[in-house]
């Protein structure tokens, strides 16, 4: 039905089809349970987008909604506990009937505050009824330490009574919180360990008892309202803590978690990244680069150097993909490509997005988050390399770097020139057949494919790469490390002088006996 075909007034409301919605016995929490009970009958999908948490978050948020249950969603960061919050309006009804200029959205049938009371009893069956959609019933705080309890409850408003002529302790002086404007609808309260205790004692008593004392004055809310939190499991002890008799009304507690598997990851993150974009150059992201992406923030997650308890989020590959097809993106506009394909060079420049949402341990912080980045994206590389080319013969290309040959790879190089450079190389370009090219593919595509074989080879050390970006055989590099190793050892010899550098600074070397 339109909205502008909606019933306007108590009356019309009562010989309307939406006066079911309004019996008694109707709460929030039976309107979710019935409307979810609906869409499990008819096999719909509960929420859409949501990826990974078919057989393990979600039964769990279905079993609290059909037991009526507050209920909190514990997790790391980036486990899309929000989202899945906010997707909740969708069990509930399309619009909600409530006595217009009402600020707590009363149920026209059992009004909580006394200013509906009072328009009931003046205006009867005439009774002004306005209408909301199921987005405009949610809410959602952010918990801070500095939020009060007139942020979430209410507070008395003096002005209101200098206007209106009332006396200060009158229920109709009172400037309502989020909590009661999120009467009949959803309140959401993210990060709760971060809110006071103080506060948080108000939450409870007001969710159980349904009252509260605002300035001394008790006012009986008995709120028709589902609560949601969510929290990071280690913010306990690190920020705060949800005091225990919160903690004991809620009725479930429900453990979110990140993909179980890459290919779960990978799903999501083609989702979410800003891949589909409007470009002057067509993008085209070929699956290797999608595993590589994935498997750095699967390899973060398990990696000692990395704060467990802090959690790699999802954002991590989401970010990691949106900048390396930007950068193959500037690359093809900038050397007049028709097509943007993105190279393992592209992760590297997209080192930025991985720094920043890395919380180091101890030993990583020694090595630094940019070291850190590039050993798992050498690492991400390689196990992908493994999977298309485990048992393959690729003796000829690193014969062909043994035998004295070298290719400098730049990062703005056309693909045409870069794909004339790799068929320099013995056998190289044939073997991107495994990574499921054809003879037709463009010239991006070709060398996309052969930068990935090299790297892949250089992950596993059959090859090396020096600071220049240049593959050469292992063993010269081996001699080069060599031979720098000698130098500091003659540098060491010598009381400090380098003979790359000139002098030490420092003089000779001092006697310490």
């Amino acid at each position: 039905m339109p909205h502008s075909d909606l019933p306007r007034t108590l009356g019309e409301l009562r010989t309307s089809q939406y006066f079911d919605q309004l019996r008694a016995d109707r709460t929030l929490k039976e309107e979710l349970r019935s409307n979810l009970i609906c869409k499990l009958d008819n096999g719909q999908t509960l929420f859409p987008g949501v990826m990974g948490f078919d057989d393990t978050v979600i039964p769990q948020v279905v079993n609290a909604i059909l037991s009526r249950h507050n209920f909190i969603l514990l997790g790391l960061r980036g486990q899309a506990k929000t989202r899945l919050a906010r997707m909740l309006t969708s069990l509930l009804d399309p619009y909600m009937p409530y006595i217009a200029g009402c600020e707590i959205r009363d149920n026209p049938l059992r009004p909580l505050c006394k200013q509906c009371r009072d328009k009931l009893e003046a205006y009867g069956e005439d009774t002004p009824i306005a209408w909301l959609n199921r987005e405009a019933r949610y809410v959602e705080k952010l918990a801070t330490p500095d939020v009060t309890i007139a942020d979430m409850i209410g507070d008395i408003d003096p002005i209101k009574a200098a206007r209106s002529g009332q006396d200060i302790s009158s229920e109709l002086t009172i400037h309502y919180g989020l909590l009661p404007r999120a009467n009949r609808g959803l309140f959401v309260v993210n990060e709760l360990p971060d809110l006071a205790g103080k506060v948080q004692v108000g939450l409870f008593n007001i969710m159980q008892e349904g009252d509260v004392q605002i300035k001394g004055y008790p006012v009986r809310l008995p709120l028709d309202v589902m609560l949601v939190f969510t929290a990071n499991p280690e913010d306990y002890t690190a920020r705060g803590k949800i005091i225990t008799p919160l903690k004991d009304r809620i009725g479930s507690e429900i453990r979110t978690h990140y993909p179980l598997s890459v290919s779960q990851g990978i799903d999501i993150t083609k989702q979410e990244a800003w891949t589909r974009r409007r470009s002057p150059v067509e993008i085209e992201v070929p699956p290797y680069i999608h595993e590589v992406v994935e498997n750095i923030a699967f390899l973060a997650r398990e990696d000692k150097r990395i704060d467990k308890r802090s959690g790699v989020s999802q954002r991590l590959p989401i970010t990691v993909l949106e900048n390396v097809v930007s950068n193959a993106e500037r690359r093809a506009i900038k050397t007049k490509d028709s097509s943007a394909v993105p190279r393992i060079l592209d992760l590297y420049a997209a080192l930025p997005s991985i720094t920043g949402k890395l919380e180091l341990e101890y030993e990583g912080e020694l090595k630094g988050g940019d070291a850190v980045a590039r050993e798992l994206i050498r690492t991400a590389v390689g196990k992908v390399y493994n999977t298309y080319f485990d048992g393959a013969n690729l003796r000829p290309v690193v014969q062909w770097f043994e035998l004295g040959g070298s290719l400098r790879l730049d990062e703005d190089l056309p693909a045409e020139k870069m794909v004339e450079q790799l068929s320099r190389i013995q056998d190289l370009l044939p073997f991107t057949k495994k990574l499921g090219l054809s003879e037709s593919e463009s010239d991006a595509m070709r060398a996309s494919a052969g930068e990935f074989i090299l790297e892949g080879l250089y992950a596993h050390k059959r090859i090396s790469r020096n600071e220049e970006l240049e593959f050469v055989a292992g063993d010269r590099t081996s001699r080069e490390e060599q031979r720098i190793r000698e130098e500091r050892e003659e540098y060491g010899r010598r009381g400090g002088y380098d003979p790359r550098r000139g002098s030490g600074g420092g003089g000779g070397r001092r006697n310490l006996n």
